[in-house]
């Protein structure tokens, strides 16, 4: 009887994500992630994850008349979602699919073991599985 190959999370992951301290003006993460044209960045205090920011919780946070009145004041650490949901480097790629479906969420932070984000898997990851011999110009076309 042949064993199936579990793909693991580490195979999937984008690697060095692009992170924000919590102390920053939310400015700056708003900046990165245009520029990086990425959805959510992991927030780190000391180099530590302590939660995650997405392009949804700053969309939701710009509607609101206060918060958006006082904008350039606003740090990352208000507005982030805390506690980021993370997943380590051999987790299962059908058990973080899980993670993500059971808590409504669109990425998870892939930590080391002193909790360090080392990587993001994204549901674009998860996707991107399905089409394995697919041309990656084409998929953006």
């Amino acid at each position: 009887m042949a064993t199936q190959s579990v793909t693991r999370v580490g195979n999937l992951m984008s690697v060095d994500p692009v992170v924000v301290d919590a102390d920053a003006p939310i400015t700056q993460a708003e900046l990165l992630i245009k520029s990086y044209r990425i959805s959510g960045l992991p927030v780190v205090a000391d180099g530590v994850l302590v939660g995650v920011v997405s392009q949804t919780d700053l969309l939701n946070a710009r509607s609101s008349e206060l918060i958006g009145a006082n904008w350039e004041r606003v740090r990352v650490r208000h507005l982030m979602s805390r506690p980021a949901v993370t997943v380590h480097l051999n987790t299962s790629v059908e058990r973080a699919a899980r993670l993500m479906l059971e808590q409504h969420i669109h990425r998870l932070v892939v930590v080391d073991e002193e909790e360090s984000p080392v990587g993001v898997l994204t549901s674009t990851d998860l996707l991107r599985t399905l089409l394995p011999d697919e041309d990656p110009a084409r998929v953006r076309a």
